[in-house]
């Protein structure tokens, strides 16, 4: 098993960059599937879909998903909150177009970076809190334009975006600071997407969403690249990182995901890309700048 590094190499960053933009086409393909497919319906066929073709892909090779380890406990916690996390990102959608919604969510790294200061040991420094406050100035400037629209129908989508924010951080933390940290990435993501599968289809159900009657093609298409690319693909790469790396700084580097989704946002579904949004995504690579570069100083030990 590799050892936990005190900093991020050339290589996880590579690595982040290209999961940010995963992330970022997965608002918009949330956004696109929504036309056909009822948004906690999807979260819960997505679910179901990876852990399926995680335990395909584990029986292959050999790797056990199952074990006496002491984390059953943790396990259904981490579940419930991926599930709950979900149902608030997908409900989001719904009401907030696909570049509001990836600049609320990824502000996921607040409150990773506040649980890592108190239950990792990672802790937050004044030039952390610079890139932090100048990073929040781009999302707040972002946001202006929501502001200034006649209903509150997209503030509301992004108040569920800020939601499961705060989730996915505790998710994070949650991972890097108890014992799930100790088991494979292979276990951590299966036993999320089993666990979070059945409640987000039967809170579907309880909903009385609307079925996959009217999904074309197109629509089936988005959903399997959330539930290949993303939520088996993306996340096993993602916890992988999380095992091995400062979770806050791998955490402060998905700022880079609403860049990407803008970018998508626009090319894919005819969204503005206006220059406010253009000016605070700046403020938000310079904060990610000030977050990573102090590497002089002798980082805290992560307690695993």
């Amino acid at each position: 098993m590799n050892q936990p590094k005190d900093r991020l190499d050339a290589g996880a960053m590579g690595l982040m960059v290209l999961l940010c933009a995963v992330w970022g086409l997965n608002q918009v393909s949330i956004k696109f599937a929504d036309g056909g497919i009822a948004p906690v319906l999807q979260a819960g066929l997505r679910s179901s879909g990876a852990a399926a073709l995680l335990w395909l892909w584990a029986q292959t090779r050999g790797i056990p998903l199952f074990a006496r380890d002491g984390v059953l406990g943790l396990s259904c916690l981490l579940a419930v909150l991926f599930a709950a996390e979900f149902v608030f990102l997908y409900s989001g959608m719904v009401f907030t177009n696909a570049s509001h919604g990836v600049l609320f969510l990824y502000m996921a790294p607040f409150f990773v970076a506040l649980g890592a200061h108190f239950f990792t040991g990672e802790e937050l420094r004044p030039i952390h809190l610079l890139g932090l406050g100048c990073a929040f100035a781009g999302l707040l400037l972002a946001s202006a334009d929501s502001l200034r629209l006649p209903t509150y129908r997209e503030l509301l989508g992004d108040g569920l975006e800020l939601v499961a924010a705060s989730l996915w951080g505790a998710t994070t933390v949650l991972i890097k600071a108890t014992k799930l940290a100790r088991i494979s990435a292979h276990r951590v993501l299966f036993y999320q997407l089993l666990g979070s599968a059945p409640v987000l289809l039967l809170l579907s159900a309880a909903m009385g969403e609307r079925g996959a009657f009217a999904a074309t093609p197109a629509i089936w298409g988005a959903v399997a690249f959330q539930t290949v690319i993303v939520a088996f693909i993306s996340y096993l790469a993602w916890f992988k990182l999380i095992s091995l790396y400062p979770v806050f700084r791998l955490s402060a580097f998905s700022f880079l995901t609403p860049l990407f989704g803008m970018l998508a946002g626009g090319l894919i579904l005819g969204e503005p890309i206006t220059v406010t949004l253009m000016a605070a995504m700046v403020l938000v690579g310079c904060g990610i700048y000030l977050i990573n570069r102090d590497r002089a100083r002798k980082p805290v030990a992560v307690q695993v």
